[in-house]
């Protein structure tokens, strides 16, 4: 029986625990890992502050984990606003467990659990601010140190910025010819072009679908590359305002390549000649030379011709443009967070998160640790268990606690040969190169998250502490596991409905603005970019929910089929839209497809709680 074979036959739930990711190491992230956590807590060890050198520590690896791909500039919010939320957690904690009881702490701790679970809803850097925020509140209510709130704020969040400040300083490797200050920018936009390539060379074949996936995904990171701090909507050097004409560009090109796909014909090899060389001249900052015209047989493929020699004229400039991403504003950013689906995320984040303290606390007062007065432990693990756009519940609890016990015994053995406090030292500095490349898989980012806490524990003065660790993890997987399983008031599975719903009403706005025959081509832009940026987030909940465990994976059944239908309808839009550009009609095949799928659309939405969609024509 065959590997792929053996990979169907799981259930979903355990398939995803088996699952990790590829790709090549990232050696840029390796060095700022090596360079953050273990140089700080040397400096803090020489200058005698040992347990600010342990918070410090602890913000540069809390920030580490969330250093990924990206630009410069963009991973300021991504890994600054986190830190931040984890300072103002640290001091929250540090603050109530120092002046409040075991039950007003615990109605705190999951007062805010409420909170941050709601606001995760917004998106991935609120997600991650939410973390950091119960993490850190955990942390400052229960670990014992000397030094007042506000100095552990300010030591966590020294140790974030320097992180910070090497991601901004340190040139990534390969790109230090020209202005290495964008080189993920360019790799970013570069990364466009050869995706729209590879949607034209799958043109016609059984690949185009995930190739329009690979172009919805590349498209979505190079708008959040280019939206970093100073990376704003009007770029103010001439750099970014390159860049911003570059990946503005791209969009007609990606337009006309997805009508193509959805023509379901192949096209010549030479029709992605042109976007290769593109995206070859992004990369290196050099200028393009001449492109090769593809053949102008077909509506798609004359706006494939003229979106490329509008390339090549916004190349030779240094313009910049609009981004075509939509502003959220304040109302709708705490709509997202107190609609359905953030009150669901909310109170399955406040109820595993205050159960965990309330366990915590009940074991600390009952002396049950011993001399090791660490309980934040048991909250905080439950923390990244509990998180629902982290991953499946059962899966996570799984890798949890596989990557604690090795990262426990894996530590044990070294905390019993390595001197102290240098080896201990080092093993830090070990651990947060690791890091980077162990956020593959949840198993070995936990094990190697794992051996770091325990030589930031043993530094800071305490014994080693590697069975107790285990310990508090399995119970910490047990409590999320019958916690987050249990029934919540409300509709199940709102975070994924309301996710599709939004993009349901992206999709009825896209389709709208186009068939109205608006000559805004801006607009319709940027209404297709918000389509497709809603329906990757909705694919995304809907894959993660799939692979809970049944008495959860039950509630968002049927809304793949839905959120398949959309898809297809957007991609029917665009290629609507070319073909009006060129003739200013549509032909029956284009008015058959909307109404089939429009039919198809209404048989399932009903299943889902989804709103109509109502069309200003008749097709």
């Amino acid at each position: 029986m065959s590997r792929r074979t053996v990979a169907l036959s799981l259930p979903p739930w355990l398939a995803h625990t088996l699952r990790a990711q590829r790709g090549p190491v990232p050696w840029s992230a390796v060095t700022r890992g090596a360079l953050a956590a273990g140089p700080l807590l040397t400096a803090a060890v020489l200058a005698d502050r040992t347990s600010l050198g342990v918070l410090a520590a602890l913000g540069a690896m809390l920030a580490g984990i969330n250093d990924r791909p990206g630009s410069r500039r963009a991973s300021v919010k991504r890994l600054g606003g986190p830190a931040l939320a984890g300072g103002a957690g640290l001091l929250v904690g540090t603050y109530a467990g120092e002046h409040v009881g075991a039950v007003v702490l615990t109605l705190l701790l999951t007062g805010i659990g409420l909170v941050a679970g709601s606001f995760s809803a917004v998106g991935p850097v609120a997600s991650g601010a939410g973390t950091q925020l119960l993490v850190a509140s955990a942390i400052g209510a229960g670990m014992p140190l000397p030094e007042p709130g506000w100095q552990r704020a300010l030591a966590f969040l020294a140790g974030a910025a320097w992180l910070v400040g090497l991601r901004l300083a340190l040139p990534t490797p390969g790109a230090i010819a020209g202005d290495y200050r964008f080189d993920g920018e360019r790799h970013a936009v570069a990364a466009v072009y050869d995706a729209i390539a590879a949607l034209l060379d799958a043109a016609g074949g059984p690949e185009a679908t995930a190739r329009r996936v690979a172009l919805t995904a590349a498209l979505d990171h190079a708008q959040d590359a280019l939206a970093g701090p100073r990376l704003r909507r009007y770029a103010s050097s001439a750099a970014e305002r390159r860049l911003h004409g570059q990946y503005a560009a791209a969009l007609p090109l990606a337009e006309a390549a997805t009508a193509l796909a959805w023509a379901g014909e192949a096209v010549s090899a030479r029709a992605g000649e042109g976007p290769r060389r593109l995206a070859a001249a992004v990369r290196d900052n050099t200028p393009t030379g001449p492109l090769p015209a593809p053949n102008r047989s077909a509506p798609a493929l004359r706006a494939l011709d003229d979106a490329l020699l509008h390339a090549a004229d916004a190349f030779d400039q240094a313009e910049g443009s609009d981004l075509h991403a939509r502003r959220r504003t304040a109302t709708s950013l705490l709509r997202t967070a107190f609609g359905a689906g953030g009150r669901e995320y909310g109170l399955r984040v406040a109820l595993c998160f205050g159960a965990s303290v309330a366990v915590a606390q009940a074991l600390h007062q009952a002396r049950w640790y011993g001399q090791h007065e660490h309980w934040y432990w048991l909250p905080a693990t439950a923390v990244f268990l509990v998180k629902p756009d982290l991953g499946p519940l059962a899966s996570r609890a799984l890798s949890r606690a596989a990557g604690t016990v090795l990262g426990a015994v894996v530590f044990a053995g070294f905390a019993a040969v390595l001197p102290r406090p240098e080896g201990l030292v080092a093993l830090v500095a070990l651990s947060g190169a690791l890091i980077p490349v162990a956020t593959r898989h949840f198993a070995a980012q936990t094990a190697v998250v794992t051996v770091l806490v325990l030589s930031l524990v043993m530094v800071g003065g305490e014994p080693q502490a590697s069975a107790s660790r285990i310990g508090e993890t399995l119970l910490a997987c047990a409590i999320v596991l019958i916690v987050g399983h249990l029934p919540m008031p409300g509709k199940s599975g709102g975070g994924v409905r309301a996710r599709l719903a939004a993009a349901g009403d992206a999709a009825h706005a896209y389709l709208v603005h186009v068939l109205n025959e608006s000559g805004d081509r801006a607009e319709r832009w940027t209404l297709r970019r918000e389509a497709y940026r809603t329906l990757a987030e909705a694919r995304g909940a809907i894959a993660v929910s799939a692979a809970e465990l049944p008495a959860l994976a039950r509630h968002t059944e049927g809304t793949d089929e839905v959120a398949a239908v959309l898809e297809r309808l957007v991609d029917t839009t665009t290629a609507c839209a070319v073909h009006l550009d060129d003739t200013g009609r549509l032909t029956r095949r284009h008015i058959e497809q909307l109404a089939e799928l429009l039919e198809e659309f209404e048989r399932g939405r009903g299943r889902v709680g989804l709103r109509a969609i109502e069309l200003p024509i008749a097709v």
